[in-house]
């Protein structure tokens, strides 16, 4: 069984951090989200991985070379624009061969991991497997519609009036008779080549499609706001480490990963948070939720249920909330604007004035 990992889209809702760096990479708990499915890929014993790729692909090739630092062999397979996941499936038919394969969206994120979905799959081998979960607005998703006994007899893609509140989750399992699907169907309006289409294709065939709704914590971190919740979960996960240099007037609290090289000095870390290998938070607040990368300054400044990227610093600006800061940023006070009062005043008035 192989691994097909979607690396290829330009996350447009992640903007401007995705002008300069792939949407895949931005970390959450100072890991790349990208890592966390190759881990998961990884720990429910599949090796060979197909890695889809498009105009971050250097990026993309750099931070996770040949698979090997997680125990996989990775193929890399150029997607000149992002054309549909089912377009994914097309452009990968030869790597894929006759194989099964697991479709994984590289900017999703499953607390717990594929490795009982992929065992499940192996056992009972329908011709496609996928995975729900129920969703406040299911008009931005693939939505499902089950009929009574829970079988899948319907799918579509981002629906303005959904038949159900079953959002798709980017984890897709699949038998070769899928490549005969995408083969099968047209674009879509939006131009692309939906794979709720063919699996819609498999149902209309009478093919074996089975769904599976996850209870389990899920999310696709295409925005800002996901990006930052995601990051607080992971960090709710993670055990206290303090392996860097915290000076005897700091104060660390609960949770708090100081990795080797971070110095904090004079400053108050209250967990879950994690702190970057070289860098230094001085006479500063870091409150819950927050990841701070690999050499950042953080200097008389507050810092909470935010995330920032390696290289930048934030110095003497006061208290900063959901924030994602990317990488190379400076942040500093405005210059102070003189002020000046012009007046017209008749004779005998009275004017206040607040300096």
């Amino acid at each position: 069984m192989k691994a097909l990992v979607l690396s290829g889209g330009a996350g447009t809702r992640l903007r401007p951090i995705t002008h300069t760096s792939a949407k895949q990479l931005v970390p959450v708990a100072n890991k790349a989200v990208l890592f966390y499915g190759l881990e998961s890929i990884a720990a429910s014993g599949i090796t060979d991985v197909g890695l889809i790729v498009g105009d971050t692909a250097e990026e993309i090739q750099d931070a996770v070379g040949d698979g090997s630092k997680f125990g996989l062999e990775i193929t890399y397979i150029p997607q000149e624009r992002p054309l549909g996941l089912a377009h994914a499936v097309l452009i990968a038919r030869d790597y894929l061969d006759d194989d099964d394969f697991v479709m994984y969206l590289g900017d999703n994120f499953i607390v717990g991991g594929i490795t009982d979905l992929v065992g499940e799959f192996r056992t009972h081998r329908p011709d496609a497997q996928i995975l729900l979960t129920r969703v406040q607005d299911p008009r931005s998703f693939g939505v499902a519609e089950l009929d009574d006994a829970g079988q899948v007899i319907g799918l579509e893609e981002k629906p303005e009036h959904p038949k159900s509140d079953l959002a798709l989750v980017g984890v897709y399992l699949f038998t070769p008779v899928i490549h005969d699907a995408v083969r099968a169907i047209t674009p879509s309006w939006r131009g692309e080549l939906e794979i709720t289409h063919a699996i819609q294709h498999l149902i209309d065939a009478r093919a074996d499609v089975r769904c599976t709704v996850i209870k389990g914590y899920w999310k696709d971190t295409g925005n800002v706001a996901d990006m930052l919740e995601v990051n607080r979960t992971v960090l709710e996960g993670l055990p206290r480490r303090i392996d860097g240099d915290v000076d005897d007037v700091s104060e660390t609290v609960g949770r708090v990963v100081v990795e080797e090289g971070a110095r904090i000095v004079n400053s108050r870390i209250v967990g879950p948070a994690v702190v970057g290998t070289g860098t230094v938070v001085e006479d500063s607040y870091v409150g819950p939720f927050t990841s701070i990368a690999e050499n950042c300054r953080i200097t008389d400044s507050e810092l909470e249920f935010s995330i920032v990227l390696r290289d930048s610093s934030i110095d003497g600006v006061g208290r900063i909330e959901s924030s994602l800061i990317g990488r190379h940023v400076e942040v500093t006070p405005a210059p102070s604007v003189p002020s000046a009062h012009r007046l017209v005043l008749g004779d005998h008035s009275k004017v206040q004035i607040h300096t």
